[in-house]
């Protein structure tokens, strides 16, 4: 409904344009004195610099906040080359004026568009878990695989002591579902998905069934898991932490919660796509449930 309301709401604008635009290609003057020209264009320009300032602070730590923000600041840079230009293509400067719209803004305004349609496509994938992953789950070749990357066929075959026909079936078996990608140098890298549990009721017969046993172990693995952190947790040095609260959402407050959590751990999974130094594999687990007084009510 709402995207219905906004396709319509473009859709007139640009119809009501037409007229208008006619209208005043045919009453405004040629030329015309106004006040506050230097307020007016200094105000752009502070405007112009608070966007270049705020983009680079969202951009540098990936936040999606910064795809709208770097989309304006190219728009406001167009919008600067075309006033630029048109206005002082009768003066002395108007190749300068060319010159720096062909040369600086345009370019830097293409830059910045790219930049925010590369945050907006590093989204992790969403998807819900299928009977194709469940298998994959189950098969341990595939995670002797995936532990080996990035590497490449041959170094996988290597460290794991699969034969190269296994390592080339499960990686392609592992690109098909969105799991990893080869580069430009051949190497094979993992690939962050947002893996939504599956319904058991979205099944049927045996796969019902399947899907039930994954969701039971995939728990009790998870409660096996954090047991034995919890044994070990002195071991762990500057590595690990925990954050326990309790507080009380309505259901709105709590989905924008689950986003800005799935944001965060998003620009985290993307941060790099090959091993640094000094760095360390982490589990990391969030869950949000009501308590057992509450969840009874």
């Amino acid at each position: 409904m709402i995207r219905r309301m906004l396709l319509t709401l473009l859709a007139g604008a640009a119809v009501l344009l037409v007229p208008w635009t006619v209208y005043l290609a045919h009453t405004l003057p040629d030329r015309y004195d106004t006040g506050q020209w230097r307020t007016a264009w200094v105000g752009f320009d502070v405007a112009l610099l608070l966007c270049f300032a705020a983009g680079a602070w969202l951009g540098l730590r990936r936040r999606r906040a910064a795809v709208p923000l770097l989309s304006a600041t190219a728009a406001m840079l167009c919008c600067d080359a075309w006033f630029d230009v048109m206005l002082g293509w009768t003066s002395s400067e108007r190749w300068a004026s060319v010159a720096l719209a062909a040369f600086v803004e345009i370019p830097v305004a293409v830059l910045l568009a790219l930049a925010a349609r590369r945050l907006l496509s590093t989204a992790m994938p969403k998807r819900s878990v299928t009977l194709r992953d469940i298998a994959m789950r189950e098969d341990p070749r595939f995670q002797r695989v995936t532990r080996e990357l990035p590497a490449g066929p041959e170094e996988i075959a290597r460290r794991t002591g699969l034969a190269r026909a296994e390592v080339t079936e499960c990686l392609k078996t592992l690109e098909d579902t969105g799991f990893v990608r080869k580069d430009r140098k051949g190497s094979w890298l993992s690939i962050p998905q947002d893996l939504r549990e599956p319904r058991p009721d979205d099944y049927d017969g045996a796969d019902r069934e399947r899907v039930t046993a994954f969701l039971d172990a995939k728990y009790a693995n998870e409660v096996a898991l954090l047991s034995w952190a919890a044994e070990h947790r002195d071991e762990f040095g500057p590595w690990s932490t925990a954050q326990r609260t309790s507080t009380r959402l309505t259901e709105e407050e709590f989905r924008e919660l689950e986003a800005e959590y799935r944001e965060l751990i998003t620009r985290y999974c993307q941060r790099r796509r090959r091993p640094a130094a000094g760095e360390k594999e982490l589990s990391v687990r969030f869950y949000a449930f009501p308590p057992p007084e509450a969840a009874t009510v």
